[in-house]
């Protein structure tokens, strides 16, 4: 069916629904439960917010893109020309700066996880903690509900337990949760395929994720919903930006930004309703793997098993991509740091070797306040991305160019796409480039909220005058 919309519903003053949908959960425990007749409140705001895991700004100036819905939403609202993604330029870290409106730095979040550090023990990445362990300020989505409002996530990150989520659908859903149950009853998913979704491939996943946001919409109509795919990512990772799976994965993916917008439009808050499309990050390409644990390796400095898998040793490296994380675990700290920073400077494929003395500048804790962040920082060379391995070469041929994000984002490939579209969206505006740190206080202040943590501003430029500026 052709669409002939731009996006753009017709809001009274003063309510609005914003929708998240992002592409890099049943009432589970710790999910806020409301009666049915809490949403008689229709007349109330409502968000939602849409982020496209892994969607370069530069992919928008491509007029061949197969993204019509997306088209049509810049066509009838806002957009920017691109917008600065944080440090790490990774998913957890991004998404976790777009509800709370800080940086890493002050939220907490560097991995796609919670890394976990104790002695004698190689440092670990740990996904499923507490929300409350991992982000360190107040969210959106805790304000929202603080306000009255209803709440709701699909695949959201750093999320797991918070007590401010409403209706939920998790990365990896509960056959017992609330929303789960209903799309069991409904036909649009069975018992065993929840059962087995983690073993799912990630399109099909992202089909579901897509199918419990609408059903959200429909049938609870929460007043934040924050929705994230993955299936860009996952293409661009594995066949670079720019590639034909590349291009069929932004095709695939407008299709379900169009079921969501169907929805709302379907939705009895359709004319209160602002949606907000963003990404976390760009992507490049990179056709060299850089091996800093194998160079820890030959200096003596790290085992491995007979296997080859990393076993111990007094340093350690963590890869994000183009910038990857240095951990001095010996006994004389401060002087393993400093051999560290001498056998990295200069080492193969290494372009920089950032010491905590310029991490406030690029938005990255110092260890000392938090224990997750590495003594030393690595940059890749360009052309360059960094692995793991600590076995073989310190670098080594890629079979064939591979996707990679985790630059630093002052890297403008690293930058990250932002449409806006319906109440108190201005139209046909286009604004010069913006910060991940605004998303929040935009939904704020579409919300009429307060996030007094938030250290950005509100896009003002897309807003239109009757949108309260506060935070």
């Amino acid at each position: 069916m052709k669409r002939t919309y731009p996006f753009r519903l017709a809001m009274t003053a003063g309510a609005t629904l914003v929708l998240l949908f992002s592409l890099s959960q049943g009432n589970a425990p710790g999910v806020v439960a409301v009666a049915q007749s809490d949403q008689a409140a229709s007349g109330s705001r409502a968000v939602v917010l849409i982020s496209l895991d892994g969607f370069p700004a530069r992919a928008l100036d491509d007029p061949q893109l197969p993204a019509p819905n997306l088209r049509a939403l810049m066509a009838g609202g806002s957009s920017a020309s691109g917008m600065r993604t944080v440090n790490p330029s990774v998913t957890w870290p991004s998404h976790t700066t777009f509800v709370t409106g800080v940086p890493p730095a002050d939220h907490g979040v560097l991995f796609n996880g919670m890394l976990i550090r104790e002695p004698g023990v190689l440092p670990k990445i740990e996904p499923w903690r507490d929300k409350r362990d991992m982000v360190r300020v107040e969210t959106v989505y805790d304000a929202a509900h603080r306000a009255g409002l209803t709440t709701a996530q699909v695949n959201w990150v750093a999320i797991h337990n918070p007590g401010t989520i409403t209706w939920a659908f998790e990365e990896r859903p509960d056959p017992s949760g609330t929303v789960a149950r209903e799309l069991i009853a409904s036909g649009r998913v069975t018992v065993d395929e929840i059962a087995g979704f983690a073993s799912r491939n990630v399109v099909w996943k992202d089909q579901t994720w897509t199918s419990a946001a609408v059903h959200i919409i429909e049938r609870h109509q929460p007043g934040l919903l924050l929705l994230h795919l993955l299936t860009l990512d996952s293409a661009h990772h594995r066949y670079a930006p720019g590639s034909p799976a590349a291009y069929a994965a932004i095709g695939f993916l407008d299709a379900q930004l169009g079921r969501v917008i169907d929805a709302v439009q379907r939705s009895p808050k359709k004319d209160r309703t602002t949606l907000l499309v963003v990404s976390d990050h760009g992507f490049k390409a990179a056709s060299r793997s850089v091996r800093p644990n194998a160079m820890l390796r030959k200096a003596g400095l790290l085992a491995v098993d007979a296997a080859g898998k990393i076993a111990s040793g007094d340093a350690f490296v963590i890869s994000e991509g183009g910038t990857a994380m240095v951990y001095a675990l010996g006994a004389n700290r401060a002087e393993l740091v400093a051999k560290l920073s001498q056998l990295f400077r200069g080492a193969p494929g290494i372009e920089r070797v950032l010491e905590p003395s310029e991490y406030a500048a690029l938005g990255y804790p110092v260890p000392d306040v938090n224990a997750q962040m590495g003594d030393l920082v690595l940059v890749a060379v360009e052309g360059h991305s960094f692995s793991g391995a600590a076995d073989g070469s310190d670098v080594v041929d890629t079979p064939q160019p591979a996707g990679f994000h985790g630059a630093l984002n002052t890297d403008p490939l690293m930058d990250s796409i932002f449409v806006a579209s319906g109440l108190g969206i201005r139209t046909g505006v286009r604004v010069d480039r913006i910060f991940a740190e605004q998303v929040a206080p935009t939904i704020s202040a579409l919300l009429g909220l307060r996030l007094p943590a938030a250290a950005g501003a509100p896009v003002t430029g897309i807003l239109t005058a009757d949108v309260p500026r506060r935070r």
